[in-house]
């Protein structure tokens, strides 16, 4: 089977850098890949785009040795199992508040005896080769997302469950369920305590550690503070930034109407 680019680089004590998809273009998923991303993330939940676009961009980053992960827009088995059908090889399941809950996302991205997914790898044969079947439940990597008070609450119980691979947070969520402003890098105190807190209960579960940020500065900070997977930016907004940045150049080099250059 097809290695996990993912779990080499965890095996090897390196933080993958994530990007993220939410536009529904299999061409702009394809120039996301080719720029060196470790994985990139289509984003079924918040992103606009759907399971049919989904296929198209796990289609198009399959281009390139950048891995294919998909955020499922709920902890729902028939969705969870259709984007692994499809091809991701890594899962991010939102909300994940109890040990029960982390339980039904193992169970439904994994096949028997270990789990209850249920059999047709329709692409993940194509992607992953033929072993597929035998390998997957070793290779693909499983994240639950920690997004709210419940889930710091429950904490240790769900990293205890067998099977989950990561955890990673989701700081605008938290942070409103926190009672502070939504927000991914400049958080409140205690949005920051409770981050550390995941870093430091993942670590003692030897789970890894993963989290969302907006800009790479502060990516390259939880990195230092014990974080493997690190999402920076995504489509969207690195094209909103680009082009954004091209028009106030443009604007601000221009000569005011009625005067000559060199005036």
């Amino acid at each position: 089977m097809r290695e996990n680019r993912i779990r080499k680089m965890w095996a090897a004590g390196q933080a993958v850098v994530n990007g993220w998809l939410s536009i529904p273009s299999a061409f702009a998923a394809e120039t996301m890949a080719h720029q060196g991303w470790d994985s990139l993330t289509v984003d079924l939940q918040h992103g606009a785009l759907d399971y049919r676009d989904a296929l198209a961009l796990f289609t198009a980053i399959s281009t390139t040795d950048t891995v294919p992960v998909a955020r499922v827009p709920w902890n729902e088995p028939g969705i969870l199992m259709k984007v692994l059908d499809a091809g991701a090889y890594g899962v991010i399941c939102p909300m994940i508040n109890t040990r029960e809950d982390a339980q039904r996302f193992v169970a439904a991205t994994h096949y028997p005896p270990l789990g209850s997914r249920s059999f047709g790898p329709i692409r993940g044969l194509l992607y992953g080769g033929a072993d597929y079947p035998e390998r997957a439940n070793d290779t693909i990597v499983t994240f639950a997302m920690i997004e709210t008070r419940q889930g710091l609450d429950n904490l240790d119980d769900i990293l205890s469950v067998e099977g989950l691979d990561a955890v990673y947070i989701g700081p605008s969520d938290l942070s409103l369920s926190l009672g502070c402003r939504p927000t991914f890098d400049d958080v409140d105190p205690p949005v920051a305590e409770a981050i550390a807190y995941v870093a430091a209960r993942a670590k003692a579960h030897g789970v890894v550690a993963g989290i969302h940020n907006g800009a790479p500065e502060a990516a390259l900070r939880r990195i230092e503070q014990g974080f493997r997977f690190v999402t920076v930016g995504s489509d969207a907004r690195l094209m909103a930034a680009g082009a954004k940045q091209v028009v106030s150049q443009m604007r601000g080099g221009q000569v005011p109407p009625g005067r000559a250059p060199g005036y």
